[in-house]
Formats: C-alpha cells, structure tokens, sequence
C-alpha cells in the first residue's frame, strides 16, 4: 500500500483506506476593459480594449476519509465571488494594484484575495482569450 493509512470507523465498521491526494477547480467569468501601459507604442495592447476572462481556481489537498471530498465547491464559489464582483465589467487599470493589469498581474491579484479565505490554494489560471493564459502558483 502507497502513501499514508487511515483508520475510518465512519462506515460503521474499522476499515482502512488509502489518503487520496486530489485537485479541484471552479471557473468564473467576468468582462473588463484595459490597456497595458508597459507594452511598446503602437502595440495594440496599448490600446483601451476588452476581455472575456475566465479564470480557473484550484485547490489541492487530501480528501477528507469521513467527508469524502476535499472542500464543497460552495466554499470556493463563496471565496470567489466578491473577486468577481470587483473585477466584472471594470477598467482594470483604475482598481488598486491592477495599474498594469497583464494576465500575470491579474493572477496574481487574485491569488492575493483568494488565499486567505482558501488555505488550499494551488493555482490561478487567468484565461486572457481563449488560447492565451496564466498560470500563477503563488511566490
């Protein structure tokens, strides 16, 4: 048997199961504007424009034996929407400490927020557009 062992009587009747180490994620959506002020002159990211972003917000941890799951993605949900809300239909550039709102920066903004309500916390994924992303683990 791999990993560690746990004794759960929560069945009723001792057994033992293996920990299950497991990643979960929640999605959002929101729409904003920006401009990228770092980017070169000319550069069309210099521009105002805007964005459907998705972001992507993962845990990781061990399931809990007499819970069967990890975290209920309510909880995540819950940690999520007041980020949402600051963020939905916004110009980026105008909200504290998203002057320069790249999807790195962005990510990490979020994480900022996230990570005192998710002690689990593993990634933010920031999807700019639909084949442009960030991946933030946390530093």
């Amino acid at each position: 048997m791999h990993g560690p062992v746990w004794l759960s009587a929560a069945r009723g009747r001792d057994s033992i199961a293996v920990a299950m180490e497991v990643s979960l994620s929640k999605t959002f959506r929101f729409e904003a504007a920006h401009l990228l002020p770092t980017f070169p002159e000319g550069h069309k990211c210099r521009r105002l424009h805007g964005h459907s972003f998705q972001v992507e917000v993962r845990v990781r941890g061990t399931v809990d034996p007499d819970k069967g799951y990890l975290i209920d993605y309510g909880e995540i949900k819950a940690a999520c929407d007041p980020v949402r809300d600051a963020l939905d239909h916004r110009y980026l550039n105008e909200i504290e400490g998203l002057e320069n709102p790249t999807a790195e920066m962005l990510a990490r903004w979020i994480w900022d927020r996230l990570a005192p309500r998710l002690p689990m916390l593993d990634a933010v994924v920031v999807d700019e557009t639909c084949t442009s992303r960030c991946i933030y683990q946390g530093s």
